[in-house]
């Protein structure tokens, strides 16, 4: 999977989300990057719409991570921020590997830390221009090969 899809609010960020989590399954892992206010939470919560999972979502800073459990029965969401962790040694202290399998993992900030939670990940990142959003999704592994973006509807 490669795609770029540029949006101009939150709720086509959103919408981009749930499109996503159309295609996601039990153990597959998001890298997230992108500046501060991009989107990556908005994203997210899209996912987690998407997914059917038990919210609010909101940005976990502060507690670094957050699982939100399934209400219809899918994977449970992992949301995972890793802007204040030191290194790939703490990314290893947080456990993510041992949920990966079971649950969808989307790790903000991700880029350079969360990549040795799995072979196959979805490479995320987001760019700003004016009021618009940039999202580049670059699908890494076998997993992805030949995957596509579910359709907007």
């Amino acid at each position: 999977m490669r795609e770029d899809v540029v949006t101009a609010t939150a709720g086509e960020m959103r919408a981009l989300g749930r499109r996503l989590a159309a295609s996601l399954r039990a153990g597959d892992l998001l890298v997230l990057s992108g500046p501060l206010g991009a989107g990556k939470t908005t994203l997210i919560q899209g996912i987690g719409d998407g997914l059917g999972v038990r919210g609010p979502i909101t940005s976990p800073t502060f507690v670094i991570a957050r699982a939100h459990p399934s209400l219809r029965g899918g994977p449970a969401l992992v949301h995972a921020d890793a802007y204040r962790l030191g290194g790939v040694a703490e990314i290893d202290d947080l456990d993510l590997d041992s949920g990966v399998d079971g649950s969808v993992t989307a790790v903000e900030w991700g880029e350079g830390l969360a990549e040795g939670l799995s072979d196959d990940r979805l490479e995320i990142s987001i760019g700003i221009t004016g009021d618009t959003r940039t999202v580049r999704i670059r699908g890494v592994g076998s997993r992805w090969a030949g995957a596509a973006l579910a359709p907007a509807g």
